[in-house]
């Protein structure tokens, strides 16, 4: 039995010392592909790094030097601390521009979430040349804002006052541009026009993810459309509302193109966002480093707001 023994422990020493020597020997290999990936996935994020620290980190960090500085964007500039800053909060130019900025994002984040939720409410149910609504809706997102926008200030300053005329209207007789209680008006149609393409698609694909089934047995409980939307579709698109509020809210606050085109911040200031304040106070009127300062408590500004409403929009969603 001791004989019969002895070949099968050698056999099964020499099977472990095998297997030792093979993980040996593909040891190093492991180790060497398991440090070769992150110098993969480094040499392949690092130009994408440089040119974002480049061309966005570095600019950044000069405007902030320039805030503290009264640089009207050439020559020498003297350092004065907080001086632009405190000047900012008592501008009467740079607080009308925040009021009407404020204005506009407010009203347009409402009324395009309204139209564009809307839309996709019908663009999502059983309809004809589904797929074709659906690539026309969402032609004015590829479109550029300041030639649609110069269009736009064509019809209304002469296509709707000549309808106008003609119908004996007198609110449209005289284009809402050139008056400062109606130039914004336009500005809000032009922009809620031309941002409701894209808040259409998120809201299509929020759509698609509600389940046929629930509005099924909906239906067979008897509840009706308005009762269906509100109990069911949603509730179920809190999230997709959530995303299209904070990137309209905070889309509208840079609102500019609309304005170039429309009034260019006419008749006189009136129509001035913060945008177009430090792009005509910064590049135009010599305000480099005030308009710099501007910049930074805008940029400010909207963190803060879109902090604000994402925390609130998201204790809504856990509440619904």
């Amino acid at each position: 039995m001791t004989a019969t023994n002895l070949p099968a422990s050698t056999s099964g020493t020499d099977d472990t010392a095998a297997s030792r020597t093979s993980t040996r020997a593909t040891g190093p290999r492991r180790r060497r592909s398991a440090t070769q990936l992150p110098r993969t996935f480094y040499m392949m994020v690092l130009p994408a790094l440089v040119l974002f620290v480049v061309f966005h980190t570095v600019p950044v960090l000069q405007g902030i030097y320039y805030s503290f500085t009264d640089s009207p964007g050439y020559g020498p500039s003297n350092f004065v601390g907080f001086r632009n800053y405190i000047a900012l909060f008592t501008d009467p130019r740079v607080l009308h521009a925040y009021w009407f900025t404020f204005l506009i994002a407010g009203v347009a984040t409402i009324l395009v979430n309204i139209v564009s939720l809307a839309i996709a409410v019908g663009l999502n149910a059983r309809i004809k040349f589904k797929t074709t609504l659906r690539g026309v809706y969402f032609i004015p997102n590829v479109l550029a804002i300041l030639v649609v926008g110069y269009i736009f200030n064509y019809l209304f300053n002469n296509s709707l006052p000549a309808i106008g005329e003609k119908l004996g209207i007198d609110f449209l007789s005289t284009s809402l541009l050139t008056q400062a209680s109606t130039a914004w008006i336009g500005i809000v149609i032009l922009a809620v026009w031309q941002s409701a393409a894209f808040n259409i698609i998120i809201y299509i694909a929020g759509l698609q993810t509600v389940p046929q089934e629930i509005y099924e047995a909906a239906s067979m409980d008897g509840a009706s459309a308005w009762r269906s939307f509100r109990s069911i579709t949603f509730p179920m698109i809190a999230g997709f509302f959530t995303i299209n509020m904070v990137l309209s809210l905070k889309g509208f606050l840079q609102i500019f193109d609309h304005i170039v085109a429309l009034t260019n911040g006419g008749p006189g200031t009136d129509t001035e966002s913060v945008a177009l304040l430090i792009y005509k106070g910064g590049f135009q009127g010599g305000e480099y480093g005030y308009q710099s300062a501007n910049s930074v408590v805008f940029f400010i500004v909207i963190v803060v707001f879109s902090i604000i409403q994402l925390r609130f929009l998201q204790r809504r969603e856990m509440s619904v």
